[in-house]
């Protein structure tokens, strides 16, 4: 049987998307020898792309997702692969495709946090992409001949907002990144880049409106009043929606606020390793992996009790109310100051982080393509 992957967003450039399908394949490659794979990949990832093993071709499908282009060109392009079972990590599958597949829905933002400010469309515009991609999760989910969620919550959601059984559905929790996958040179050197000489709290990710940065500068503001000598470090990829973080920081009169931008895997892992506590404000999300990665480098982590993340984080976080920046803050303060909690949740975070496993993801995965090839 013939297993095609559709690896466009492969790579750590892509964010947790790109990490779930690098380390899909990484994982897949040691559990099935008697399947040939194809890898679709774009241009820009196709040279640095290593085949795994004999059974393993890699086919350039340089189309970008979310277009009229990837209707239109990408049924053909896996079609003369002749796949007898297709697996998107995404909910981006063309329409007219109409071969098996399995698809990962990583969660349901569109329809729980559908703002006009969430892109930088017009209004119009806005309207008409977002009911299109309603469209396209509401097919794949009904086409699919099996879905990975990556949340228990995120398969219930499925389950009630998209009326889809949930005997086809597995849940694929993903993992942290182990220091061990890093290298460090000179963590003091890398800080330097960014100007980082006091203690600091982090959040790593991107800055759409449902990640609630601007309740978390809000709530910095009170944080900043008390403990001047703390800094929030924001690293994520400039985008305009930084640029409105940026703004709403400046307004708010935060000074104690840095922007990072882009950050290499190196850099990351020195952010990490020395963040004095992690937080993150999120409204939603179907996993949420930036604070388990933190914890797997020893800070304390205070969270949102939105959605999963009581499910993923457990008993190793401190929650506050999302909507409420006097909650933020309070259970910020307690995060800086109270090192027996610290302590406890750097205690409490060993635990947690080991009910998480790439290899366990794959197995699941890999047992749904045998189901749903037979």
């Amino acid at each position: 049987m013939r297993i095609g992957i559709d690896a466009r967003m492969y790579g750590p450039q892509h964010s947790g998307l790109g990490r779930y399908v690098e380390q899909l394949i990484e994982q897949l490659k040691h559990l099935d020898t008697e399947h040939e794979y194809v890898i679709f990949l774009k241009q820009e990832t196709f040279a640095s792309f290593d085949l795994p093993g004999p059974k393993w071709k890699k086919v350039v499908a340089d189309v970008r997702w979310y277009t009229l282009e990837e209707q239109l060109e990408m049924p053909g392009i896996i079609s003369r692969e002749k796949i007898d079972l297709m697996h998107f990590p995404h909910w981006n599958i063309p329409l007219m495709y109409r071969k098996p597949f399995v698809v990962t829905i990583h969660d349901l933002t569109m329809f729980h946090h559908a703002r006009a400010e969430a892109t930088t469309l017009g209004p119009v515009k806005y309207f008409i992409k977002d009911r299109v991609h309603r469209l396209l999760v509401r097919s794949a989910a009904k086409r699919a001949k099996h879905i990975f969620a990556t949340s228990e919550f995120t398969k219930q959601d499925i389950v009630d907002t998209l009326k889809v059984s949930p005997e086809k559905i597995t849940v694929t929790y993903q993992a942290p990144f182990k220091n061990s996958e890093f290298r460090i040179r000179n963590s003091e050197s890398l800080l330097q880049k960014f100007n980082l000489d006091t203690p600091y709290v982090l959040y790593v990710g991107n800055a759409y409106p449902h990640k609630n940065l601007e309740q978390l500068i809000d709530a910095w503001k009170i944080i900043e009043e008390e403990h001047p000598e703390y800094t929030l470090v924001l690293a994520g990829k400039d985008s305009s929606f930084y640029e409105r973080v940026r703004q709403h920081a400046k307004d708010r009169q935060c000074n104690n606020v840095i922007f990072t931008g882009y950050v290499s895997d190196e850099e990351l892992q020195a952010l990490y390793t020395n963040a004095h506590l992690y937080v993150f404000p999120s409204l939603y999300e179907g996993f949420g992996l930036p604070p388990l990665e933190a914890m797997t480098h020893g800070v304390p982590v205070v969270s949102s009790n939105a959605s999963c993340m009581p499910e993923v984080l457990g008993s190793a976080a401190l929650y506050f109310d999302p909507q409420s920046k006097e909650d933020m803050a309070r259970v910020l303060r307690e995060g800086i100051r109270n090192e027996e909690i610290r302590y406890t949740l750097g205690q409490n975070a060993k635990h947690e982080v080991k009910k998480y496993s790439w290899r366990q993801l794959a197995e699941h995965t890999h047992s749904a393509y045998m189901r749903a090839l037979s």
